[in-house]
């Protein structure tokens, strides 16, 4: 059993942690599948989509943004949204690669 992981999370771990913390959210989660590949949204066009206010689909947004989830464009007064699928990507196989790897030698690899 590796406690010290019951204590803290592995050094350079925290920007993961955003990502799937943003993602345990059911709102944020249809936010980010609405987008087609390469799409870019503004705030109204995705805040008419949902039942919820515009501030709180900003609040959701911001989440995501903050999590590294999607970039932000502002033109003019409105803001434009893009998935950041590289990076959702590049966390998911950095994840996958940690597990697998832990799996085989029994540790964690930082």
């Amino acid at each position: 059993m590796k406690t010290q992981f019951a204590i803290h999370l592995p050094d350079g771990w925290m920007p993961y942690s955003r990502m799937f913390a943003a993602l345990g959210d059911e709102t944020r989660q249809k936010i980010l599948l609405i987008f087609e590949h390469d799409e870019e949204i503004c705030v109204n066009d995705i805040a008419r989509l949902f039942n919820i206010s515009r501030p709180a689909i900003s609040h959701h947004l911001k989440v995501l943004r903050n999590a590294g989830l999607v970039n932000s464009e502002k033109r003019g007064k409105e803001v434009y949204y893009s998935v950041n699928r590289e990076y959702f990507a590049n966390v998911l196989e950095v994840v996958y690669r940690t597990m697998a790897e832990q799996n085989k030698q029994g540790q964690l690899i930082n």
